[in-house]
């Protein structure tokens, strides 16, 4: 592909330089599209006279819809390629948080979240995943390890971003900001990443429906193909589940569970272990097939939340089930974009992380509420123990997937061996 860009008058984008541009829109996207959330409820609430737990209600609906219109933006961005979806992406996004910003009550306020979290499907990691593979094709499983790492800084930089913007701004004003960095930041990015893809076709180096130079060839033959898909999207969808009902009352929970005044500074340890493990990963962990990481990864979400459970209101043990969950959290993030292009290959890659967001998101966004009932009805330590089921369930369908996946692996060994001899 570098003799390609070679090739092409006024091609200057390299692999890395795409990781790093994406990173940026990566963190930008997140973090005004998700994390800002959090920190401007309470003042959105107030204003708009809704109590909190609607608007964190209409929050989930919003994450909903992303999750049912993501196989529709997974096809697009498999026929048109990622960079155009984003693009559009961008536009919409800044609409939207425009819209929300300007809302002249709840209603339409939660009209333009939903629509804005619908449109953060064209633009967040599934579609970052998908124009990296578009673009570096057999070497996306490094990069894609490289823009997590970038992006893994959102929340650090948003949260604190956010809540030193409301010092001397309302949210009206610090959405109109946030329109504004999709539409000045990110959507020139996605533009010269679609620019590049644009030149890539009119040369003739790339198909629209298949980028043959960068193809990636599916790792499970084509009679376990179906099977296999299911296990994985079950196995992300149930541990997603468990994280996002961790990760939304993550503070409320230690602290019904005796940690007090110290549940807050364990959960800033959340962050800074999904960027450790993420770097480690790169460094040792691509010389092995993702499967070992995800399941690492989705082994540490029961493990960590049945530390918690058996350890609070221990302060040590609260620690290690915080950097605990941030590793599985932080590996997790890597391996729902590697995992998939090593089993199954890169055609059709866009739309089948389509499918499988929707429904890791459709049961993501019941998660708080599930997890919250569960809470008042049965106390916190069962809460934590039904939550750790959903994910050790999910670990159980990715180790059907290795004895699976392993199995190929071992008859054309015993084959090559018999030949041998």
């Amino acid at each position: 592909m570098d003799a390609v860009r070679k090739a092409i008058p006024g091609l200057t984008i390299g692999p890395t330089a795409i990781v790093w541009l994406l990173g940026v829109s990566q963190i930008v996207g997140y973090g005004t599209l998700y994390y800002s959330f959090s920190i401007l409820a309470s003042d959105v609430a107030a204003s708009l006279g809704w109590p909190v737990a609607w608007l964190y209600g209409s929050f989930s609906l919003a994450l909903l819809a992303g999750g049912l219109v993501a196989p529709l933006v997974g096809q697009r961005v498999d026929r048109h390629g990622a960079g155009l979806v984003m693009v559009i992406g961008s536009g919409l996004c800044a609409a939207m948080l425009l819209a929300a910003a300007l809302a002249p009550n709840a209603v339409v306020f939660t009209v333009a979240i939903v629509a804005m979290q619908a449109a953060s499907s064209l633009v967040l990691y599934d579609a970052a995943f998908a124009a990296l593979v578009q673009a570096t094709g057999s070497n996306a499983r490094l990069r894609i390890t490289h823009l997590t790492l970038i992006a893994g800084f959102a929340s650090t930089l948003f949260w604190p971003l956010t809540t030193w913007l409301r010092g001397g701004l309302g949210w009206r004003e610090i959405l109109m900001a946030f329109a504004a960095a999709n539409l000045l930041v990110c959507l020139p990015i996605h533009a010269l990443i679609a620019s590049q893809r644009r030149r890539l076709v009119a040369a003739g180096h790339l198909l629209k429906e298949d980028a043959r130079a960068v193809a990636v060839q599916p790792g499970v033959p084509p009679a376990l193909r179906q099977r296999v898909l299911w296990l994985v999207t079950l196995g992300f969808a149930l541990s997603g589940f468990a994280l996002s009902a961790m990760l939304t009352q993550m503070v409320p929970l230690l602290t019904a569970l005796g940690l007090g005044g110290s549940a807050l500074v364990v959960s800033t340890l959340f962050g800074p272990a999904q960027v450790l493990v993420r770097f480690v990963n790169m460094l040792i962990g691509l010389r092995r097939h993702p499967m070992l990481a995800t399941l690492i990864g989705l082994g540490m979400l029961p493990l960590a939340i049945l530390l918690l459970m058996a350890t609070a209101p221990l302060a040590l043990g609260a620690v290690a089930f915080a950097v605990l969950l941030g590793f599985g959290s932080g590996l997790k993030s890597i391996v729902q974009g590697t995992l998939p292009l090593a089993l199954f290959g890169s055609a059709s890659y866009g739309a089948r992380l389509g499918y499988m967001a929707m429904a890791r998101q459709g049961l993501a966004a019941v998660a708080p509420f599930i997890l919250a009932v569960l809470v008042d009805s049965a106390g916190p330590r069962w809460a934590l123990l039904a939550i750790a089921s959903a994910a050790a369930l999910g670990l159980a369908a990715m180790v059907a997937v290795a004895r699976i996946n392993r199995r190929p692996a071992e008859q054309k060994g015993a084959n090559q061996l018999s030949s041998a001899e």
